[in-house]
């Protein structure tokens, strides 16, 4: 695990992964690992684990197990740069994209950046739709009480259970 230097200032920034393919246990586990030993954030924070029925897509998928992981990134946090992280995760999970919210072995998001503000067609932060999920926000709300507080969690949108921890 990467250490914090007191030296040099971070910003939080937050990861959300889900899986409804495969091992889906062992896909979060390995991406969460993979984010440990990267070496560029260090992993301040892991939310436990949520099912979630799918939103969108195929109506004849499995449902997600969903976490939140959040960062310590180096300032100023370049968002291009966790996009391209939250890529190579998926790709080393053997994630296809065939469908748009279709099943996947998994998906990373970047969900928020502290200070960020970004809407382009490859990325927006703050992610576009994490204020209308619940399964975003109810595990944020264990990392992130002033970002995803019980009211926002309660305006959120599907259902979610608290499933264990990674």
């Amino acid at each position: 695990m990467t250490v914090v230097r007191p030296d040099r200032p971070t910003v939080r920034a937050f990861i959300g992964l889900g899986s409804n393919l495969g091992d889906r246990w062992a896909h979060l586990r390995r991406a969460v690992d993979q984010l440990r030993g990267d070496g560029s954030a260090t992993v301040t924070g892991i939310s436990p684990v949520y099912e979630t029925a799918p939103v969108g897509g195929p109506a004849d998928q499995g449902p997600y197990l969903n976490v939140v992981v959040e960062l310590a990134v180096p300032a100023p946090c370049d968002p291009y740069r966790l996009l391209a992280e939250c890529r190579r995760l998926e790709a080393a999970a053997g994630r296809v994209r065939v469908v748009r919210w279709g099943p996947r072995t998994l998906d990373a998001d970047v969900l928020w950046i502290d200070g960020v503000t970004l809407d382009d067609p490859e990325l927006t932060v703050p992610h576009p739709r994490m204020f209308e999920r619940r399964f975003v926000m109810a595990p944020l709300s264990a990392l992130a009480p002033d970002l995803a507080d019980p009211a926002a969690v309660g305006r959120a949108g599907g259902d979610v259970a608290e499933v264990g921890t990674l």
